[in-house]
């Protein structure tokens, strides 16, 4: 870990202190009303919070993955929703590590003081979805402007953000050597394009998580809007990936103890036949059996980050880290919904919000079955599958 136990509790407690302001009330609401935690996000930014990873000379932190993942760790285990969030921090990768000084220093200074969010990311689309090197959104270089043309889904926090990261076709398929090679990344600004060919269209879904799908009709970004190299975008894309990976891992894994942590106490408090309903085998042991798994997935994480953080190929990692604290943060939602009985479907016990936010790390970012394939395929040398 870059930083040591002392100071990761330091960050523990602060985020932990903020917390406590936007309590299970505010998330209730918000929930009910499909609303945005406009209040708890300004409140983060404002704490520096957001800002961890920015470099100390564009006026962040200058942390690391490590205290990153504590940061939405404790924003779930305090019972909020890091989803609202998290996208600032991972975003953050592609143009940190490969953007020009010129860029950094036009954004990054204005996203650490809270002028920009940079909370979106355009990658998926509909007919390809996790196929990125199949993506069919092109990018056109026409005099000094690139012309985007194509389709996204899935994309988050549109209008709650200033700028977006961009994957696009810039030299067609056929034409590469590679399949993953030809791809671009630019960084977007949001309000330009909506009223200049990008259309946006919300997708109502189950938890609320505000997500939509775009469309491009021969959007003009400026050249200066590409990243790093043209044609190396999808290298350039999974490095965010696999910090978006781990800190969903975090995410989880704040999730598993707050499900452990509230089963508990309604175990120990709940009477029924004359005794606490948490003295009975069959309450104790599946709660028990997550808070197992949310401690080893735990250790995952910390060597997912831990490699990232020391420039290793955290791709390996990352995925692991993801796939058990998905699995584990699951197990311990419905540990905590069937100890809750019915109780656990009242909305005023905020189990059935945990219980539906939880389960889309099960399909999202990156679904379990697709890391099972890359396990196969890259640690265990088995023939690719598809």
């Amino acid at each position: 870990m870059s930083q040591n136990i002392e100071e990761l509790d330091a960050i523990r407690e602060g985020v932990r202190a903020l917390c406590a302001q936007f309590g299970a009330a505010y998330w209730r609401k918000v929930d009910e009303e499909k609303g945005f935690p406009q209040a708890f996000v300004e409140a983060l930014t404002a704490a520096g919070w957001l800002a961890a990873m920015i470099p100390t000379k564009y006026g962040g932190s200058g942390l690391g993955l490590t205290e990153a993942s504590v940061i939405l760790e404790e924003v779930n285990r305090c019972g909020g929703n890091s989803g609202t969030v998290h996208g600032q921090m991972y975003n953050m990768f592609t143009l940190l590590r490969h953007g020009s000084e010129a860029q950094k220093r036009a954004f990054l200074p204005r996203i650490a003081a809270g002028e920009l969010r940079l909370q979106s990311m355009a990658v998926t689309e509909p007919t390809t979805g996790t196929d990125t090197t199949k993506l069919k959104t092109t990018a056109v270089k026409k005099s000094d402007r690139y012309v985007i043309n194509g389709q996204k889904v899935w994309i988050s926090r549109i209008q709650h953000s200033d700028l977006m990261i961009l994957l696009a076709r810039t030299t067609p398929l056929s034409e590469v050597q590679r399949k993953s090679e030809g791809m671009s990344i630019f960084l977007v600004d949001l309000h330009q394009a909506m009223s200049n060919g990008m259309t946006v269209r919300p997708i109502a879904n189950m938890v609320n998580h505000e997500t939509n799908e775009l469309f491009f009709d021969n959007l003009e970004l400026p050249e200066d809007s590409l990243i790093g190299e043209e044609g190396k975008g999808f290298r350039y894309i999974l490095d965010g990936l696999n910090a978006e990976r781990t800190l969903i891992a975090a995410e989880c894994i704040g999730d598993g103890r707050w499900f452990i942590e509230k089963a508990s106490q309604y175990a120990r408090d709940r009477v029924v036949f004359g005794r606490p309903i948490g003295q009975n085998q069959g309450v104790q042991f599946p709660i028990a059996e997550a808070y197992i798994e949310v401690e080893a997935a735990d250790l995952m994480r910390w060597r997912a980050c831990q490699e990232y953080d020391a420039g290793i190929n955290a791709g390996a990692s990352a995925n692991m880290a993801k796939y058990l604290a998905a699995k584990a943060s699951w197990e311990a939602a419905n540990a905590c919904l069937q100890t809750h009985g019915g109780f656990g479907f009242a909305c005023e016990y905020d189990v059935e919000r945990k219980f539906r936010e939880t389960r889309l790390y099960q399909v999202a970012p990156i679904s379990t079955n697709l890391i099972l394939s890359y396990v196969a395929e890259h640690l265990l040398e088995l023939p690719r599958s598809f």
